[in-house]
């Protein structure tokens, strides 16, 4: 294990300065907004931006991740755009032989699914959680419109790919020299969020469960109870050493829980003390987020955040 923390140190001194959405792409020859790293010896990450999507980024701005098992290659995150699913196996197969056997969908947003439609006329199965599935079922087409906007020339071939196989709440894959476990630990950001977990390598694909370079946001079907408890239940549990999360660099368990787990208390604490003093919704969204200002997307999702959370506990 030490040794994988040289390398995950290394990664992160390489790769630290570049966290911020106003970097600009970092791999010019590809449509991948930056060249996979190795994050261990064998787990690799193609880190995305940690801004919105934008023709600019091609919309790779969470993680596409995948690992070379010596028996095939899992992937995880079909991506944004045909475009990216179709450079992410590039550079598989500039780095391996190994076959590409299955895709992971962290959930059923965009940037995880649109994807699939390259995988699957490769003929590759692919494996979402069945809320996710059910997710892409019903909103696919209006996700991928939504897609072609910003996207333009390079949403050209995408189309929405279901998930072949689905699963409930762990799905266990023996393959070549590693033991990876699919889990959905409980709700938390959205419909169907999926990890990936490592159980010998001590690494967590963590999806949009964890979040620490940009600020994470709330949706409409996020219920931050919830991801609060699936986090002390079930995904501190895992007790990582190198967590992977769905958008920004690796990192370790501490950098996550500080921007996700205690970003989510403080801000039910302050709309709480808001409506201890008996105040509205439109002053709830300008309640103190200031400690969190540093991070990338915060003018664009906190006040937001502080709207969803208001809605929420309104009537506790």
């Amino acid at each position: 294990m030490r040794v994988l923390g040289v390398l995950l140190s290394a990664v992160l001194a390489v790769s630290a300065a570049h966290a911020s959405e106003d970097i600009a792409d970092q791999y010019p020859g590809s449509p991948l907004y930056s060249k996979p790293v190795e994050v261990i010896p064998h787990v690799w990450s193609a880190i995305g931006a940690t801004a919105p999507p934008t023709y600019e980024n091609s919309g790779h701005n969470n993680n596409l991740s995948f690992i070379v098992t010596g028996d095939g290659v899992i992937v995880i995150n079909g991506g944004a755009a045909y475009v990216l699913a179709k450079a992410l196996h590039d550079e598989i197969k500039a780095n391996t032989d190994q076959p590409v056997r299955l895709v992971i969908d962290e959930n059923g947003q965009g940037h995880a699914m649109l994807g699939n439609s390259y995988w699957a006329e490769q003929g590759v199965p692919i494996l979402a959680h069945v809320d996710a599935a059910r997710e892409i079922e019903e909103r696919g087409n209006q996700i991928l419109e939504v897609m072609k906007r910003y996207n333009r020339d390079k949403a050209e071939g995408t189309f929405v790919a279901p998930p072949t196989e689905t699963f409930q709440d762990k799905h266990v894959i023996e393959m070549g020299d590693f033991r990876i476990e699919v889990l959905h630990l409980g709700p938390a950001h959205g419909p169907g969020d999926t990890q990936v977990w490592l159980p010998e390598q001590s690494l967590v694909i963590a999806g949009d469960m964890a979040f620490h370079e940009r600020m994470l946001p709330i949706f409409e079907d996020t219920i931050v109870a919830d991801w609060l408890e699936t986090w002390e239940t079930g995904f501190e549990a895992l007790n990582a050493t190198y967590v992977i999360p769905g958008h920004g660099h690796p990192t370790n368990m501490a950098q996550v829980r500080r921007y996700t787990r205690d970003y989510l208390a403080y801000l039910r604490k302050k709309i709480g003390e808001h409506l201890d003093d008996g105040g509205d919704l439109a002053d709830a969204y300008y309640v103190d987020q200031s400690p969190y200002a540093h991070l990338d997307t915060f003018e664009e999702l906190a006040t937001k955040n502080a709207g969803r959370v208001y809605e929420q506990m309104e009537f506790e």
